[in-house]
């Protein structure tokens, strides 16, 4: 137990990296306002808690320096994972460059909707952005091809969006033009990889 002399070592001590995704990081340790305003710089939540335990809840500003100081720094090691988003077009179908450019947009805008459901999934749409975005469009040969990397994809926990249109122009109502995955690039690889890009 920490007496009040040695309160900042002993805080020290509970957050070696060992111990950062202990029990130590729940929102009841940091201050919920602090909180909200390093999220609302797009610091991921965890990072933010982090930042905030380190600092003694002193203020939003001072675990928004610690973050961009030293957090960072130490978060260096995953910048060797690359992520991207991977568009699948439905080549059976029989579409022009400016729909396939509008449906690849569907796409883009559904999946990143849905990467705002899971946490996790937040954290990599996060990193993703702030590593360059990389965005691939492929060919998929049918809706059955499709349906397969969606399944294949799922499989491997990564997320996906598959775009049925709705049948205004070219194709028919429900059709499904585009599906798009989105992760570390060497898993998605395992799913598009061997596809021709568009």
């Amino acid at each position: 137990m920490c007496d009040q002399g040695r309160q900042f070592s002993c805080l020290q001590s509970r957050m070696e990296p060992s111990d950062q995704s202990g029990p130590n990081l729940n929102s009841q340790d940091v201050n919920p306002v602090f909180l909200q305003q390093l999220r609302e710089l797009d610091i991921p939540e965890e990072a933010a808690k982090q930042a905030l335990l380190h600092t003694q809840n002193v203020s939003a500003e001072e675990a928004a320096m610690y973050y961009f100081n030293k957090l960072e720094n130490e978060e260096e090691g995953d910048d060797d994972l690359m992520f991207k988003m991977v568009f699948v077009v439905n080549m059976d179908l029989a579409m022009g460059i400016g729909k396939v450019a509008a449906q690849v947009g569907h796409a883009a805008v559904g999946l990143y909707q849905a990467l705002q459901e899971k946490n996790s999934w937040r954290e990599m749409a996060w990193k993703w952005d702030h590593s360059g975005a990389k965005k691939v469009v492929v060919q998929g040969t049918n809706v059955a091809h499709l349906l397969e990397l969606q399944a294949l994809a799922m499989s491997l926990s990564l997320p996906t969006y598959l775009v049925h249109d709705a049948g205004l122009t070219q194709v028919e109502a429900g059709s499904r033009t585009v599906l798009a995955i989105m992760g570390e690039e060497e898993i998605v690889n395992n799913v598009t990889g061997s596809l021709k890009l568009l």
